[in-house]
């Protein structure tokens, strides 16, 4: 990977939520990622690893057949999918996909967007 030197410090995509609360309790409390900011209209989620996920109330949700897809990446899809399914969301069952070399699953968040859990092969 090339490595190069930078002024940047981080990432944050922010997305839409019409539920801040539904929201946070799907992002930090079912798939644990800690809270770095509430800033009362947004909360922004820390990824381990880097970047983050904001969420906010005045940003439109996108909705429809195609929403933006959030990847989270962890060695353990399946005890994700456990932790999601006994949560009572409805994440589709892991599978492998030979194309991308990846072992992965989707989850609609509470928003409508698509997460997908997954792990490299490679």
């Amino acid at each position: 990977m090339l490595t190069i030197k930078s002024v940047w410090d981080g990432l944050i995509v922010f997305f839409g939520t019409e539920d801040m609360e539904a929201t946070h309790q799907f992002y930090n409390q079912v798939l644990g990622l800690p809270l770095y900011k509430d800033q009362g209209v947004c909360r922004i989620y820390q990824v381990p690893g880097g970047g983050g996920l904001g969420f906010c109330t005045h940003v439109p949700v996108v909705k429809g057949e195609k929403t933006p897809i959030l990847t989270l990446l962890t060695e353990d899809v399946d005890g994700l999918w456990k932790r999601l399914h006994d949560a009572g969301m409805k994440p589709q069952q892991p599978k492998t996909n030979d194309k991308f070399r990846i072992y992965h699953f989707f989850v609609p968040d509470p928003s409508g967007y698509t997460v997908e859990i997954q792990r490299f092969l490679d």
